[in-house]
């Protein structure tokens, strides 16, 4: 719903003013003789990438035994992955073969998933650290605690905030004007390269990247931090009390 709404805008937007109807994307390298051998480096890696994380699934659907909630978000973290190494790399190697333009709504299109899965990989590695946190200080009531319902609502949630999050920012990029200049020095269309080609004013979108977006950046790192210091306390403890008991 949140994609559907950010694109009808952002083509209304295109129809209406700019005029700037595509950008171009410069890359890694500009220099002829770099893009074939860069092709074949990003492929080779895209495909290990999605190779990797496809096996991971695989495995963890096909035995039994890795039904547990550690691996269920694992399986999803791995299909996060892969959705936004999808998202960035065939564009990139698109650009390495010949074509380096954009289209305007591409572009907003391609950064609004590169916010929302690159925030979802975020927020499932902190459900993971919740997760090792529940099971290392309340084993006892794990299996009721982490059930299957809780993990798949934990999940539902990691996936579908960080679609506020991006559709705010690509609303507010998509009020501003583009000009003249439509280089982005970059090989994705990310919200600071589009922010500097903008000549209308910008303070709005820089008020909420420093505000909203730090909250949306730290507070997974906050949380992971305090659920890995609180499990590595534990573990120190149970150490001690087994030691104790030995002697």
């Amino acid at each position: 719903m949140c994609f559907v709404l950010a694109g009808f805008m952002i083509m209304e937007r295109v129809n209406q003013t700019s005029s700037v109807s595509e950008f171009i994307l410069l890359g890694l390298s500009s220099q002829p003789q770099d893009q074939k051998p860069l092709f074949i480096l990003f492929l080779t890696m895209y495909l290990v990438t999605i190779t990797g994380n496809l096996l991971i699934i695989l495995a963890i659907h096909s035995d039994p035994q890795l039904q547990t909630p550690m691996y269920f978000f694992l399986s999803f973290l791995s299909f996060t992955d892969i959705c936004f190494t999808t998202t960035i790399v065939p564009r990139m190697l698109l650009s390495f073969l010949s074509e380096k333009t954009i289209s305007y709504a591409g572009c907003l299109t391609q950064m609004y998933f590169i916010y929302v899965l690159g925030n979802t990989d975020s927020f499932l590695l902190v459900v993971m650290a919740f997760d090792r946190y529940v099971a290392i200080c309340d084993p006892f009531h794990y299996v009721t605690t982490m059930n299957h319902h809780r993990c798949v609502l934990l999940v539902a949630f990691s996936c579908s905030f960080p679609h506020f999050h991006s559709l705010l920012h690509t609303l507010l990029l998509n009020r501003l004007t583009f000009c003249d200049n439509n280089v982005i020095h970059h090989f994705l269309c990310d919200i600071n390269p589009l922010l500097k080609l903008s000549c209308s004013s910008t303070f709005l979108n820089e008020i909420v990247i420093m505000s909203e977006g730090s909250v949306v950046l730290v507070t997974p790192f906050v949380c992971i931090t305090f659920y890995s210091l609180r499990n590595k306390d534990l573990k120190q403890g149970l150490r001690k009390l087994m030691g104790r008991r030995k002697s």
